[in-house]
């Protein structure tokens, strides 16, 4: 297939299908929650880097997911916003790959397979080892850990972004979101678009169900090493470090979930329902991460008001 292959073409981006004239009102629940996900999690960074006491694993785990967030938001609000506010849709080749990139490495990096995971190990480690848990998570092995994630989630994305930015182009250029992002792309791309179909199937499917099955065992590993405690206040105090990390997978779970329905039963759900969920999924996560952590985390509190 031929076609326009030059790098001078733009592609044009959707806000809400149907609700363009509330574009400017739907604006402002937007801007609330970019705000509270920019301020929260630098906060929360802020706080971590600044109070020497939290310099331990948990809370060097915790500023890799606020810094996941961040990343998270900063790479889709620079398009939503001018969209909704004063109905910018254009977005060069270069910039939708720049931001497509940045956004699924930060979505693999957030994901159970990321930031989640690794957060599920240390709270497996200090209830169930307690004894040994500076040991086997001494601040270099959290640094590696976190390192390793970066690279990951970076190096996963490198195969579709090289092809997807070789092949032509030759179809319509509107994208169906206000952000570029892989499914949508490569529905525009004139070329043989299996190894970009087949790609991100198998990887969720290998990297999510392995990692979600690693978080279960850890959870029944924890519960199981709780129960055995004698005192019931031992019992509570120990089910409370794991409780702002359980919530922040149920958010996380519940929005993945709610995002595969949508996409399975799609023919039977309006467009704007589809366009809905895929915000939902990118920006409430990385809006209640900080929320939870803030106000179920002893030790942030503190450092918030010493702050």
């Amino acid at each position: 297939a031929g076609g326009e292959m030059t790098m001078s073409f733009s592609f044009l981006l959707t806000g809400i299908p149907g609700f363009e004239v509330f574009h400017t009102w739907i604006a402002i629940p937007f801007c609330f929650l970019y705000t509270v996900s920019t301020v929260g999690n630098a906060t929360i960074l802020a706080v971590i880097r600044t109070q020497p006491s939290l310099h331990e694993p948990m809370y060097l785990f915790l500023s890799m997911l606020a810094l996941t967030d961040l990343g998270l938001t900063l790479s889709t609000l620079p398009t939503v916003m001018p969209l909704l506010w004063f109905d910018v849709r254009e977005i060069s080749f270069e910039g939708c790959f720049a931001q497509f990139f940045f956004l699924h490495a930060f979505s693999f990096m957030e994901s159970s397979s990321g930031v989640l995971l690794v957060m599920a190990y240390d709270r497996f480690v200090a209830v169930c080892n307690p004894l040994r848990y500076t040991s086997i998570l001494t601040n270099a092995q959290v640094v590696k850990m976190g390192l390793g994630l970066l690279l990951r989630g970076f190096i996963l994305v490198v195969p579709i972004i090289t092809t997807l930015s070789g092949f032509p182009y030759c179809r319509s250029h509107g994208l169906s979101h206000a952000f570029c992002l892989h499914q949508d792309v490569i529905k525009l791309a004139c070329a043989d678009i299996t190894f970009n179909r087949l790609y991100p199937i198998v990887l969720v499917s290998l990297t999510g169900f392995l990692d979600s099955v690693l978080i279960l065992i850890s959870y029944i590993l924890i519960l199981k090493t709780v129960m055995g405690i004698a005192s019931g206040k031992e019992q509570a105090k120990a089910l409370n470090t794991c409780v702002s990390h359980i919530s922040c997978v149920l958010v996380f779970y519940v929005t993945v979930t709610g995002l595969t329905l949508i996409h399975r039963f799609g023919k039977y759900v309006p467009q704007a329902v589809h366009i809905i969920m895929s915000y939902v999924y990118f920006l409430f996560p990385p809006f209640m991460n900080p929320i939870i952590y803030s106000v179920k985390t002893k030790q942030i509190q503190n450092g918030l008001t010493r702050g």
